[in-house]
């Protein structure tokens, strides 16, 4: 989904940084956009509820229709809703390309999988909303192991400071990314609260 406002302007609005590149705007400037970004403002429960499940939708940077089968999928799954529908969506390829550190950005990830520089098992997938099932590799494709963000994803500049996610098998040499298991909530570094999303969407 192509967002065409700026990262820092939506970053405000959610209260959340984005982008790396939006941490220190959003620290010098941590109130919504606007002439009557610093006025206290009374929010309704809709409010609320409205806020979280948008900063859920622009952390995986999906539409609004996208998010909404993801959470129709995510009903139909065993267990808490919620919890689920964090796993589905952190299943999509362009967010395991992100996790795994061979993307700055799920902007930048996006943009790569939507050119074709990946492979899934063997095939080329250029749709970020493919969801991975456990046991499946994303590969760089050969011919794009030369292009400077695989160089630097190689060089592990897009890795971050800590290990990749528990649930991704990773190696920066060779490119690849596997999907070991599902993943679960409380390792999945998105700023939401799930229920809140689902009771938006339950209302």
């Amino acid at each position: 989904m192509n967002q065409a406002r700026p990262k820092v302007r939506i970053s405000r609005a959610l209260g959340i940084p984005l982008t790396p590149k939006c941490v220190k705007y959003f620290e010098r400037r941590p109130y919504p956009p606007g002439v009557h970004g610093r006025q206290r403002r009374k929010t309704s429960d809709y409010q609320v509820r409205l806020l979280e499940k948008q900063r859920l939708r622009h952390q995986y940077n999906v539409s609004e229709t996208q998010l909404r089968r993801a959470f129709d999928d995510a009903v139909r799954l065993d267990g808490k809703t919620g919890e689920n529908l964090v796993g589905l969506l952190e299943r999509r390829l362009d967010a395991v390309v992100h996790r795994a550190g061979l993307a700055r950005t799920i902007y930048q990830a996006r943009q790569l999988v939507a050119h074709g520089h990946f492979v899934v098992d063997g095939v080329k997938v250029d749709r970020p909303s493919y969801r991975l099932r456990p046991g499946q590799t994303v590969r760089v494709r050969e011919r794009s192991r030369q292009k400077p963000p695989f160089q630097l994803a190689t060089a592990g500049a897009h890795s971050g400071d800590g290990p990749s996610a528990p649930y991704l098998s990773v190696s920066r040499t060779d490119l690849t990314a596997t999907l070991v298991r599902a993943p679960v909530r409380r390792e999945v570094p998105v700023i939401c609260d799930e229920q809140l999303v689902v009771e938006f969407y339950s209302r």
